[in-house]
């Protein structure tokens, strides 16, 4: 499958709206292009039920009058779009009120060097191919246990593209990608009674996605599993967040000390540099160059270069996550992370799962988080969740209709424990987290 426009049309069409920029007056002006392809299909109850390729591009610019600043984009690159839409973003600027934080990124924290962080892998798949993919997936869903009776489906996908990124600071730099999946969902029954679950699969590669038949029978082996849930009484108990679950956890805490919640104000972990504020066990570094890594970025939205640094050492906030904008709103610089985070991994403490059971002795294991119900201004949190109820280190029923309970700022310091199994499917890498004295209601 082919990425579309290469990186040196990119930086060909960004260079061209540059330069009509400086002509048109703009003292600094930035611009990011992207182009790919990708095909998807689902599969359900073994009939094929949506098959789509998909082909995207798009131009973003930004020009600065002074500190005013106008922006616009386009999905269409054709040299007389891409015209428009420079002379459209600098009559913008031109009516645009000043703010002194406008601007580009700080030359000095431009990347010097783009690493090659091994993330073009693209898939050479043919509808007929992953037709027949999605279909072995669900049917060794269907087929792996006589309960289970529905299917949301099974989907295989792929993805491959490039960015590029260049800015009057003479930045000019592009890097292809590519990231492809593979998922299943269905349906258990028993006496009438329905309990859905799921499994999917997500690499860079498409040799590291977990095989087809796997992803289904265990998709259908949570469903089943969940048969039989009962209701719990209202208690106050451990609760395990097994890997798929955990890194919910830390992506509050990132949501909390981003840029933009800082600034207004929004967040209940303002001026929460140096102070600590999760467990001393926690640890959460960011690692921007993995290879192959879901996360992975040799820049940022700006230019600025990524690179290896703490966010919490020994439970203590060493570090924001900014861009440019709010870093000067806030008198501080941009930290890499102009349109987020790249590869958060969160330390373990050297418990497998097994040893987390154990340690938690009895309490909730969950499967599931419903609905939103997280107040970053106080730190509040109420989920929706299903389970397992959990006695003597064993798993003893499954539960649903329950609320999982808490403040955040209690939350993470009251984690005992993360474990080694660490789910690499996301941008924030992390292990089970056990976390005690949560309210779990119920009935």
């Amino acid at each position: 499958m082919q990425a579309g426009k290469d990186s040196s049309e990119l930086e060909q069409i960004i260079a061209d709206a540059l330069a009509l920029a400086a002509e048109q007056g703009a003292s600094q002006a930035e611009a990011a292009a992207s182009s790919g392809t990708g095909l998807s299909v689902t599969v359900r109850l073994r009939e094929v039920e949506t098959l789509e390729y998909h082909r995207d591009q798009g131009l973003s610019l930004s020009v600065y009058f002074g500190r005013r600043k106008g922006s616009a984009s386009t999905s269409d690159l054709a040299p007389e779009v891409v015209r428009e839409v420079v002379l459209k973003a600098c009559s913008l600027a031109r009516h645009a009120a000043e703010d002194p934080a406008n601007g580009l990124a700080d030359p000095a924290r431009l990347a010097r060097e783009i690493p090659d962080l091994d993330l073009w892998h693209p898939w050479d798949l043919e509808p007929a191919a992953a037709i027949e993919l999605a279909t072995e997936c669900e049917s060794a869903a269907l087929d792996s246990d006589p309960r289970i009776g529905n299917s949301e489906g099974a989907t295989v996908s792929t993805h491959a593209g490039c960015r590029a990124y260049g800015n009057s600071h003479g930045f000019l730099a592009a890097y292809p990608g590519s990231q492809h999946s593979i998922s299943c969902a269905v349906l258990a029954v028993d006496g009438g009674v329905m309990e859905r679950d799921f499994e999917y699969s997500v690499a860079r590669h498409p040799d590291e996605l977990l095989a087809v038949a796997q992803i289904g029978r265990e998709a259908a082996g949570r469903a089943v599993a969940r048969l039989g849930a009962r209701k719990l009484g209202t208690t106050s108990v451990p609760v395990l967040y097994p890997a798929r679950l955990a890194r919910s956890l830390f992506g509050h805490f990132v949501a909390a000390v981003s840029g933009g919640n800082l600034y207004r104000k929004a967040s209940f972990l303002v001026d929460s540099q140096g102070r600590q504020v999760f467990a001393p066990i926690v640890q959460l570094v960011e690692r921007p160059h993995i290879p192959r890594g879901l996360g992975s970025a040799p820049f940022d939205d700006e230019g600025v270069a990524t690179q290896d640094r703490t966010l919490v050492g020994d439970g203590v906030v060493q570090g924001y996550v900014l861009g440019s904008y709010y870093a000067r709103k806030l008198g501080l610089e941009s930290t890499g992370n102009a349109g987020g985070i790249h590869n958060v991994v969160v330390g373990d403490t050297g418990e497998n799962f097994a040893d987390l059971l154990a340690g938690m002795s009895r309490g909730l294991l969950l499967t599931e988080l419903i609905g939103q119900g997280v107040n970053l201004v106080t730190g509040d949190y109420s989920r929706g969740a299903a389970g397992f109820w959990v006695e003597n280190g064993e798993i003893q029923y499954p539960v649903h209709e329950v609320t999982v309970a808490g403040n955040l700022r209690d939350m993470f310091r009251q984690i005992q424990a993360i474990g080694n199994d660490l789910d690499l499917r996301g941008s924030i890498r992390s292990g089970s987290v056990l976390v005690d004295g949560m309210t779990v209601a119920g009935s």
